[in-house]
């Protein structure tokens, strides 16, 4: 076969053939801390980042290391800057530390401080310009200084220090973009210069911008750089606190506690042992606290039993298909309140439930028996479910079983309420039951299936007692 060169496959050139499928290349990712970070070799990482001004791909590209995580739980401004950015490049050890820990692999520590010069020097073959703006005035300055002497061919379009005022930004962006720069490195410290990018990102016409963080201190020679045995070491981080300890003692120290936790309790969550704590403690839960409530409510069980023999001489239970986890039907048990035919009763009141067409509820219901609605009022007819969550088709606490009837009802997100055990107690239940349209409950209980752990499961159960005392919405 005939070889077609590319200049006559295409109108671009073959470098800018080139630059573009470099520019479209698709880099391997590892999600830490719900960040996509990239799996790269700084070399072919700073030929990526000059292929994106080449082919004039307009791009934000930022740094993730140990200080940026814990930023970034309490910021949710910072947060979305990061989230909205083009590239996320993993900075040091901690970074490989939080990959080990959840089982993933990083590629190369891509920090800026050493990803610097390699870029300098893609930027000199390739004819790219960079604009310097941050640190102390004279830093960017110097940093340029030395890139020069470097890279004699590098193109500094401009420098300009991190001290401007809110005044002066409109002019320090035309005068950036008045130099038409292909990258504007960004040093004006984390989390400020990230949101400053976001803030400004539509208004500045560089291809590339990324912010750098402290990276012209050490090349401009303000702060010295760690000797490479320290680096190879991975203890740079060390060194950086030697230098400034009265700024660095907050975040190091405390800030490398923190970030550990945090990336300990992630490393749990992503390979799954957090759901299965929760699991098996809210197993442990139920055991052992129906075992208690059973023993504790037995006086009541058995004057419940009484009342209902003597009212009408029917059965104690009432047994009820009813609909649980993944949409497995089981048996529910529960004290009877109603006439035994109060289901054939049912079709004639259809037309005056009080509740939307999901489900059935009447405040006065004639087919409720004395004793019925006694124990209704005070939630005493859902006790022998406590033998439910002892068999495990039910929990303590999770979304009411619903009728089979109502099931065949639900549309779109409503069948969310089935992705979990079902509860004896719920969001809703303590928060106005049957007062509580069904809509509000689906989105109740969705929302429990979602953030459900120990803790808030304990605190529905403290708030029970109250709810059932209460009586809001009991009939």
């Amino acid at each position: 076969m005939k070889h077609i060169p590319l200049q006559e496959l295409n109108p671009m050139s073959g470098a800018q053939v080139l630059e573009r499928l470099e520019t479209a290349r698709q880099w391997p990712t590892v999600n830490l801390f719900d960040l996509p970070l990239v799996c790269a070799e700084a070399r072919r990482m700073a030929r990526h980042i000059v292929a994106r001004v080449g082919d004039r791909t307009s791009s934000t590209i930022n740094f993730v290391n140990a200080h940026c995580v814990n930023e970034q739980r309490k910021d949710a401004d910072y947060r979305a800057a990061l989230k909205a950015s083009d590239l996320l490049l993993p900075d040091g050890v901690g970074m490989e530390i939080a990959a080990a820990l959840s089982g993933a692999k990083l590629g190369e520590n891509l920090n800026g401080t050493d990803l610097f010069p390699r870029l300098c020097g893609e930027a000199e073959s390739e004819g790219v310009s960079i604009f310097l703006l941050g640190g102390l005035p004279g830093v960017a300055d110097s940093t340029a200084d030395w890139a020069k002497s470097q890279f004699p061919a590098l193109r500094i379009a401009g420098t300009h220090s991190g001290f401007f005022s809110p005044q002066a930004e409109d002019s320090l962006i035309d005068h950036i973009n008045a130099s038409r720069t292909g990258i504007l490195l960004v040093g004006l410290g984390v989390p400020l210069q990230e949101k400053w990018i976001a803030r400004n990102r539509h208004r500045i016409n560089a291809s590339v911008v990324m912010g750098v963080g402290g990276l012209f201190d050490y090349y401009s020679g303000r702060i010295p750089r760690a000797p490479a045995i320290v680096r190879a070491c991975k203890a740079e981080w060390i060194w950086r606190l030697a230098m400034e300890p009265r700024r660095m003692a907050k975040r190091y120290l405390l800030g490398n506690a923190q970030f550990l936790a945090h990336a300990a309790h992630q490393s749990a969550k992503d390979r799954g042992l957090i759901d299965q704590i929760n699991t098996a403690g809210k197993r442990a839960i139920d055991i052992v606290g129906t075992g208690f409530a059973i023993l504790a409510l037995l006086p009541i069980f058995l004057a419940t039993i009484l009342a209902i023999r003597l009212e009408d001489n029917g059965p104690v239970l009432f047994r009820q298909t009813r609909i649980g986890a993944d949409g497995n039907p089981f048996s529910m048990i529960k004290f009877r309140s109603m006439y035994t035919d109060a289901e054939d009763r049912k079709k004639t009141l259809l037309s005056q439930s009080e509740r939307d067409g999901t489900c059935f509820k009447m405040r006065n219901d004639p087919r409720i028996t004395r004793t019925g609605r006694f124990i209704r009022r005070f939630s005493i007819d859902e006790l022998p479910q406590l033998f439910n969550v002892l068999g495990g088709s039910m929990s303590l606490v999770g979304p009411r079983p619903a009728l089979p009837s109502e099931v065949a009802t639900y549309r779109g997100t409503h069948w969310g309420r089935l992705q979990g055990k079902p509860g004896i107690t719920c969001t809703w239940q303590v928060r106005g039951r049957a007062e509580i349209s069904f809509e509000r409950q689906a989105i109740m209980d969705r929302a429990y299936l979602k953030k459900t752990n120990l803790w808030v499961d304990l605190k529905l159960l403290l708030c029970t007692p109250g709810a059932v005392l209460g009586g809001r919405g009991a009939y």
